[in-house]
């Protein structure tokens, strides 16, 4: 059998994409290697009538939405390998060896996070420490907080957590990454800079308490963000030659065709928009559409 499109990854692009074609009565398998970068997540904003789901709790509901479509499979199983059979299929194989046949993909594997080199900061991620304000601000308001980076984003995080708290301070662990003139701005604010290396993070239960600096002072803070470096958790586009642009991410367009002839890509590991559920959702649906549309116009060539 060969099928309309194979979806690489669970993610709500993923999820949201094979719902769509689900109810276009094509032929699909998602493959989800079960690996979300949001596992860490404790609850998921920001997804109007979902707000507050958990990613387990969002999953479960979109499988069961997904399970009145009969021409949608879902495979618990990880691609390692895409590659073209044929000018119009693709041949995908798993971790396994098994092979599947497919006319389109689309690539909804998201990125992979890497957190600041800070002593234990793992303990915290995803309990008082995030990476999105606007997935967890609200939950953090008027607290003390602390920004931890380590790259040039940290100016621009620090004037977007200030919406939510006033009483913050930016840790560059070491590092040299705010001007002068940044600084300079952010102390008119009212947001302190300490530039020390972090030695650890303290709390109990996920809950953040101190920060501990290496010259031996501690600061109390009871929660915060972080900058991550996000890259391609694969090479999956890199070797069906799909373009990226600087930050390593697809180039598609609206309807998430990149510029790989029936290779689409939708949600974190596309370059349209910022990482949010919703958005990544969004996408996906916007992906299956371009499949569906291209199947279609293709049949009446």
């Amino acid at each position: 059998m060969i099928l309309d499109c194979a979806i690489i990854g669970g993610g709500p692009a993923g999820l949201s994409a094979a719902l769509v074609l689900g109810r276009a009565r094509r032929k699909v398998i998602l493959f989800d290697n079960e690996q979300p970068r949001n596992a860490v997540t404790h609850k998921s904003h920001g997804f109007i009538t979902r707000d507050g789901v958990t990613p387990r709790e969002f999953r479960d509901l979109a499988h069961q939405d997904i399970s009145k479509y009969p021409s949608v499979q879902i495979k618990k199983f990880k691609i390692v390998e895409v590659k073209r059979e044929n000018s119009s299929v693709f041949k995908l194989i798993t971790h396994e060896g098994k092979s599947y046949l497919s006319k389109k993909i689309i690539i909804a594997t998201g990125l992979k996070e890497s957190l600041p080199n800070v002593d234990g900061i793992k303990d915290y991620y995803g309990k008082s420490i995030f990476s999105c304000p606007y997935c967890d601000g609200w939950e953090l308001r008027e607290q003390p907080l602390v920004l931890i980076s380590e790259n040039k984003n940290a100016f621009h995080m620090a004037k977007l957590i200030y919406q939510w708290s006033k009483d913050l301070v930016v840790c560059t662990n070491g590092n040299k990454i705010i001007s002068e003139a940044e600084a300079q701005l952010l102390k008119r604010k009212g947001i302190s800079i300490k530039e020390e290396r972090i030695l650890k993070l303290s709390g109990s239960d996920g809950k953040l308490e101190k920060v501990v600096f290496e010259d031996g002072t501690e600061m109390n803070r009871s929660g915060g963000f972080i900058t991550t470096e996000l890259e391609q958790p694969n090479d999956l586009a890199n070797s069906l030659g799909c373009e990226v642009n600087k930050n390593g991410r697809i180039i598609v367009d609206a309807l998430g065709r990149s510029s790989v002839e029936g290779v689409y890509a939708a949600g974190d590991v596309s370059v349209v928009g910022p990482s949010q559920l919703i958005i990544s959702a969004a996408q996906g649906t916007c992906a299956a559409m371009g499949v569906n549309s291209d199947l279609t116009m293709e049949e009446f060539k």
